[in-house]
């Protein structure tokens, strides 16, 4: 087992770097945290074999892969090339070849720079209807004090149009900040509404407090919970 521990830590440190990933972006995919990956990376602990199976499917490798050191089993089946040629194909099939490993790193890496072109091409589609939300009133209401409510509104419904798609396919941990933003851009947005009724209307930031309170205590608590999950 001591000497599975290395070998598991230099293939997990390698697939991860060839797909231009942190180790907090390969804790969100498999909803652990960016240090039980670090302890795994640093040959301190061994992902149990339901993680091991989910790396293997991120990556597109095999189980194999990840347990065996392939630069040895690259050596062996040079070696037994001209000795025996049986156990050539059996070898040849642990090993992916350089060419396909290559063509699935591409293939990771243009489905995230996919996913964050329409994330934003959905944030600008917010900020389209906003623009001609702000034309139609300066062309029919040119004296109305709400001329730029549309674009104050589009930041609160622009966080969470970013929220939904990085919860499906992004780092999920910074759904946090992107709360907070929501939070904060939608108290605002409210108070420069109601403000010409009363300026009273600002002690609605208040509420936004707490709501910052319990946004960093619940992002705290979820990485108490993975932590413990690792120790036992």
């Amino acid at each position: 087992m001591q000497n599975l521990k290395p070998v598991i830590a230099k293939n997990i440190s390698n697939l991860r770097q060839k797909n231009n990933m942190t180790q907090g972006d390969l804790a969100s995919k498999l909803n652990y945290s960016d240090k039980a990956v670090s302890k795994w990376e640093r040959a301190e602990s061994i992902p149990d074999i339901a993680v091991l199976k989910a790396i293997a499917d991120l990556f597109d490798v095999t189980l194999d892969y990840l347990v065996n050191d392939n630069d040895e089993q690259q050596i062996a089946l040079e070696a037994d090339e001209t000795t025996n040629t049986d156990n050539y194909s059996e070898i040849a099939d642990i090993i992916p070849k350089e060419d396909e490993v290559k063509t699935k790193f591409t293939y990771i890496s243009s489905k995230f720079r996919t996913h964050g072109f329409i994330t934003g091409m959905c944030i600008i589609l917010v900020w389209l209807i906003a623009t001609l939300a702000f034309v139609v009133i300066n062309i029919f209401a040119k004296d109305t004090i709400f001329l730029w409510l549309p674009f104050l509104y589009a930041i609160p419904i622009s966080a969470i149009v970013w929220l939904v798609f990085n919860s499906i396919w992004f780092n999920k941990r910074r759904n946090y900040f992107i709360i907070s933003l929501l939070m904060w851009s939608t108290l605002i947005s409210f108070v420069i509404t109601l403000f010409p009724l009363s300026n009273r209307v600002c002690f609605i930031l208040l509420l936004g407090i707490p709501g910052q309170v319990i946004i960093y205590m619940w992002s705290n608590l979820k990485k108490k919970v993975k932590i413990e999950e690792i120790q036992e």
